[in-house]
């Protein structure tokens, strides 16, 4: 009951958003519809109940003008009962467009919430943080592609097929249950009379099928949930191997590459036949209680049958009827393995969604980020950490003057990157302020992100292809020696693999030319480039953008001629480091 609550809490607060939601009237509306089909559905099920007494009493009486209107049109007698033909095309239309309007509501509450999902992930840069995440931080931060495009998928679906399972077995119970009473009769056990005996008869069964699956699958629900991550990391490493195909070439690494990913299968493997063995016994005990379901109630009552107390008809009666009951009753037994998936399910993106929302809670934390009252660049006792609580840099102070060229050195591992990232405001780890004065900023960082879509989009990227000067676009190509591109600008190919990493670096070069920010910051980002190349980027960078601030993190004594100040992150021996100007 502990773990049920919490469970119940997290499919609520999960469901009830879209419902509340500016979609709320037609998603209420919509349900609404698909509540009532199946309602409908269990009220023609009662009906054929009635008919299937109807239908083999007949048979039994050889009345062949009963049968025959039975089958077809329906029968008048003290009340009319629809044919079998009437029913079948009713059921037919209804479960038709209650599957139709399921679908619906399906794919409209999914990208409903897709959409939120994606929102409040990349709002805050909460996308980013859980990514820093690891330990027990990291819980429910890991494979977020796969919680957003198959979880939430698998959460819609079962969310609407086991709920509306649920009312209508419920409607089934108590629709049912008054037919089995009133057929099955009192029946006397030492002298007592128990009415309505098959009621109770089909309620110990369900109970002791209850007690049983949860005693065999109680176990499956963690399963699937660890299924769900050792699958999502399996696709991850497949995935990983085709956008870094080239690396991995040249490296000659197609042995190591082949080791790990049959590591992750491996785990996949083996967490199937762990759950494989598991459902064995599921399956089992769930095939077992079914089959004796089948025959169980027409033992119980073919006492009264043989007797004459209930005719042929009344016996199918009360076996159909016992079924619905039993199976009502059983529904816990028979929807075992897919309550498994759907908490597993559930669970993996609630602890998503909190993870996503602590992400965005702990947004204002680390170096502030303050607006200058100057028009300086200004870094004031700024202290950055690594996630594990290792201090990299401390009590920094800086300043920087528009249009200065600023070159920043150190040793690797010293923190550089890091200084550039609490900068630009998303390092959360650390205190101090960082005073940014008006103006855009521009951030280059060693690996230049190239987009899906097309070279245009890639050029322009993150602005729209609207927002820019399409005809400067090829100029600046031609500028960074990318003119051979031109011809391909609105090709969509996989850019990332199709470039080299100076034709990469060269394109993010394109963008800062295109964009002119006020501030602009080089992280490393012409290192793929030969001595020639760089300088030649750095000169384009200094006619093009004349008024734009300039900082760079680079290693190579070509490219200081280029910047007027020089400051060195110095951090011996693994010690807090400092910046140092330096001549």
């Amino acid at each position: 009951m502990r773990r049920l609550l919490p469970f119940l809490r997290d499919a609520w607060q999960l469901s009830k958003p879209y419902f509340n939601s500016e979609e709320r009237w037609s998603a209420r509306l919509l349900l609404l519809a698909i509540i009532v089909l199946n309602l409908s559905l269990v009220g023609i099920d009662v009906l054929l109940n009635f008919w299937n007494g109807a239908f083999y009493d007949s048979l039994q009486d050889k009345d062949w003008t009963s049968f025959i209107s039975l089958l077809f049109l329906g029968k008048f007698t003290d009340t009319f009962l629809p044919g079998f033909c009437v029913l079948a095309a009713i059921y037919i239309l209804i479960a038709v467009y209650k599957t139709y309007l399921n679908q619906w509501l399906q794919m409209r509450w999914r990208r409903w919430l897709t959409d939120r999902f994606i929102d409040d992930w990349l709002a805050d840069r909460a996308y980013y943080r859980i990514s820093l995440a690891s330990g027990l931080d990291a819980l429910g931060t890991d494979n977020p592609d796969q919680r957003i495009a198959d979880d939430l998928h698998s959460f819609t679906t079962e969310t609407l097929s086991i709920g509306l399972d649920l009312l209508s077995t419920i409607v089934s119970l108590v629709s049912f249950v008054g037919i089995l009473w009133a057929l099955s009769g009192p029946m006397t056990v030492f002298g007592l009379a128990i009415p309505g005996y098959l009621v109770w008869v089909a309620l110990l069964y369900a109970l002791v099928g209850t007690f049983l699956t949860q005693l065999v699958g109680k176990p499956l629900a963690f399963l699937r949930f660890k299924q769900q991550r050792v699958e999502a990391d399996f696709r991850f490493a497949l995935a990983r191997l085709r956008e870094n195909t080239e690396g991995i070439a040249l490296y000659g690494g197609e042995a190591a590459e082949r080791a790990g990913i049959s590591m992750r299968f491996g785990e996949v493997v083996a967490l199937w036949y762990v759950i494989m063995r598991r459902l064995k016994f599921l399956n089992g005990l769930i095939a077992g209680y079914s089959q004796m379901a089948s025959i169980f109630p027409i033992v119980v009552a073919s006492p009264r049958y043989f007797s004459g107390a209930i005719p042929l008809g009344g016996l199918t009666r009360i076996a159909s009827a016992f079924g619905r009951v039993q199976g009502a009753m059983s529904w816990f037994v028979d929807s075992y393995a897919a309550l498994a998936s759907w908490f597993a399910t559930i669970e993996r993106l609630a602890t998503f969604k909190r993870a996503v929302q602590a992400a965005r809670v702990a947004y204002e934390q680390g170096p502030r980020r303050e607006a200058s009252r100057g028009t300086d660049l200004e870094l004031d006792g700024l202290t950055l950490r690594l996630p594990n609580g290792q201090t990299l840099v401390e009590g920094a102070s800086l300043s920087i003057k528009p249009g200065e060229h600023v070159l920043v050195t150190g040793r690797s591992g010293s923190g550089k990157s890091t200084l550039f990232r609490a900068i630009a405001g998303i390092w959360p780890f650390g205190e101090g302020a960082v005073k940014r004065p008006a103006g855009s900023f521009q951030f280059l960082p060693q690996r230049a992100y190239l987009p899906l879509g097309t070279l245009r989009y890639a050029v322009c990227y993150p602005a729209k292809v609207s927002e820019l000067d399409q005809s400067h676009v090829a100029e600046v190509l031609e500028q960074v020696s990318l003119g051979h591109l031109v011809p391909r600008l609105d090709a969509e190919e996989p850019w990332s693999q199709l470039l080299s990493g100076g034709e990469q670096q060269r394109l993010a070069i394109a963008r800062a030319l295109l964009v002119k920010p006020d501030w602009l910051f080089l992280d490393e980002a012409t290192a793929s480039l030969d001595p020639d190349a760089e300088q030649a980027m750095y000169s384009l960078l200094r006619a093009g953008l004349p008024h734009t601030t300039i900082v760079s993190i680079a290693h190579r004594t070509a490219v200081e001629g280029f910047h007027e100040r020089r400051i060195v992150l110095q951090r011996p021996d693994q010690t807090p480091g400092h910046l140092i100007a330096a001549e």
